[in-house]
């Protein structure tokens, strides 16, 4: 019977060892998934999936990451990206839900070791900061002074740039805070504190027409062309669409991303300046007039921007507190343990943001 039982293609053990039959691998053989091939994973992603580019940002060569890639995709038993032969060309849906706890586990991991640090010296260690020209240039000087005599062995970096490299440096997970104003659709995964509330003035050379108009109309400031930010002429509440609402002609003779710079082509008679009020400096300025703007233009808000989740360590509470007084540690950690912007701004809700 049992010879029978064989001729006939035998039990299910004997059909299991069929050449045209897939082996079943049990759980306990399979290597665990490995901490560098996330790191690998969700810097791929962070890069564009460009492999070549994650190699160059984490110092190590593409064939090494490829081959982890694919461990990991067997490990799994599922493709993380489709690929057109060398080229990974997008992720898979299995793939990003893959992605996204990578990156919630190597952000714990990274909380991990900042509790240790904290525990074995809180006043050393390392902090970086992205933010823009006018943040940079007039408002976080003071800051950092006083945070240097508190934390003289915390070594800071500070990057300079528009709100789309900003952006692209807390994507990379490559700073500790995000300083900007406005473009909060850039920064879905940071919680986006208000720090203060500042306005625009009207600059212009001291023998300007202008110059002994206390608040002048915005008609009469369109009579002149018109030199300011880059982004103040894109988005709803744009200066464009400021002067369009009232039936105006906007000339606009220069753009910038740098308040020192559209000082410099106002003093060279280019036309009117639109800087933010922090930018002009009574003793540097001197040879210029500031005239107050805040009866003809929006209001604007600069925020911090931390990534969700993220755990601070002691001397960034005391930056924080520096920056943004308002911003208590209470209120920082409920603002961070939010799963959204809806969450955060629910956390932050009584702040009353002061100006600057």
């Amino acid at each position: 019977m049992v010879r029978a039982a064989a001729h006939h293609g035998g039990g299910p053990q004997d059909r299991l060892k069929s050449p045209g039959f897939p082996r079943r691998r049990t759980c306990r053989y399979r290597d665990p998934v490995k901490l560098h091939q996330l790191r690998y994973l969700v810097t791929i992603v962070q890069n564009g999936l460009n492999i070549t580019a994650a190699a160059r940002s984490l110092h190590t060569s593409q064939p090494g990451i490829s081959k982890q890639i694919k461990l990991l995709e067997e490990e799994l038993g599922f493709q993380v990206f489709e690929r057109e032969g060398r080229n990974v060309t997008r992720v898979t849906a299995a793939g990003q839900a893959v992605v996204e706890h990578a990156q919630r586990l190597l952000e714990e991991a990274e909380n991990i070791r900042r509790l240790s640090a904290d525990f074995q010296d809180e006043s050393r260690g390392t902090m970086s900061i992205a933010t823009t020209h006018t943040q940079a240039r007039y408002v976080l000087p003071p800051v950092i002074k006083q945070f240097r005599v508190k934390y003289p062995n915390v070594a800071l970096n500070l990057h300079q740039g528009t709100s789309e490299q900003i952006a692209d440096l807390a994507a990379a997970n490559r700073v500790d805070f995000s300083i900007a104003t406005g473009s909060h659709e850039l920064f879905p995964t940071l919680a986006l504190m208000p720090c203060f509330r500042w306005h625009r003035d009207i600059v212009v050379p001291r023998e300007h027409p202008l110059a002994s108009i206390a608040r002048p109309t915005l008609k009469q400031v369109s009579e002149f062309p018109i030199v300011s930010y880059v982004f103040s002429f894109t988005g709803r509440s744009s200066l464009s669409e400021l002067f369009v609402r009232q039936g105006l002609k906007l000339e606009v003779a220069l753009t910038a991303r740098d308040a020192d710079v559209i000082k410099t082509y106002v003093r060279l008679g280019l036309g009117v300046g639109i800087v933010a009020s922090i930018a002009y400096e009574e003793e540097e300025d001197r040879d210029l007039v500031a005239i107050d703007g805040a009866h003809l233009f929006p209001e604007s808000v600069t925020w911090i921007g931390v990534r969700r989740g993220r755990l601070l360590r002691g001397y960034m509470y005391e930056f924080l507190r520096l920056f943004a007084p308002h911003l208590t540690r209470k209120l920082v950690d409920q603002a961070l343990r939010a799963r959204d912007a809806a969450g955060t701004q629910a956390a932050l809700g009584s702040v009353t943001v002061p100006g600057y």
